[in-house]
């Protein structure tokens, strides 16, 4: 079954999901939220890509192949600036985009077609 065959990815991309809508609620919170815009609207993207990517893996789409290697792409950029932020919710949500990304990246190049 796909979703066993991609669990850990699964469950990286369910990780990320939280941590990203976590971040972006934590950063709308924060003094200067004009300079966390960016980080608010790349955590929406990535807890999106990353809730689609879980999905399409557990129903074993034909797409979760190129929905990963978007969702690899988007968790990186989403880690990326997450990471230029020393609060610790941009800090751990950069922890889990890199991880998902990790882990996107080998289940779109590894996976066999549905």
């Amino acid at each position: 079954m796909a979703h066993q065959q991609f669990a850990s990815c699964i469950d990286a991309c369910d990780a990320c999901a939280a941590a990203c809508n976590h971040c972006a609620i934590a950063c709308l919170g924060e003094q200067d939220v004009n300079a966390m815009a960016r980080c608010i609207a790349l955590d929406i993207d990535c807890a999106a890509i990353c809730q689609l990517a879980s999905a399409a893996m557990a129903r074993g789409s034909e797409q979760a192949q190129a929905i990963c290697a978007l969702c690899a792409d988007i968790c990186t950029a989403c880690g990326d600036e997450c990471a230029k932020h020393a609060m610790d919710h941009c800090q751990a949500c950069a922890k889990a985009c890199r991880n998902c990304a990790d882990e996107c990246h080998r289940m779109s190049k590894t996976a066999q077609p549905a």
